[in-house]
């Protein structure tokens, strides 16, 4: 309940709601025709890529962080 309750917040970060309107609008305007597809296309796939790129990003800068504070070097042994 509780990984429900973060992954729901993270849902409310700007950039999440930015990309989720930004998602929206170019899927409205390719199906009024005012947007070809190639340049929908585009458009989604970087806006895609920023998204899931940040992500990783975050979540390896918080494995290092977790490694970082273990007290163990990367070979395993105690941290000078």
């Amino acid at each position: 309940m509780e990984d429900l309750k973060k992954r729901l917040s993270n849902l409310l970060a700007v950039k999440s709601i930015v990309t989720v309107i930004l998602t929206a609008v170019f899927a409205d305007l390719s199906m009024a025709g005012r947007v070809t597809t190639d340049q929908f296309l585009t458009v989604f796939t970087v806006v895609i890529a920023f998204y899931f790129g940040t992500q990783a990003e975050k979540r390896s800068a918080g494995e290092a962080e977790a490694v970082a504070g273990s007290g163990t070097d990367q070979a395993g042994g105690e941290a000078a």
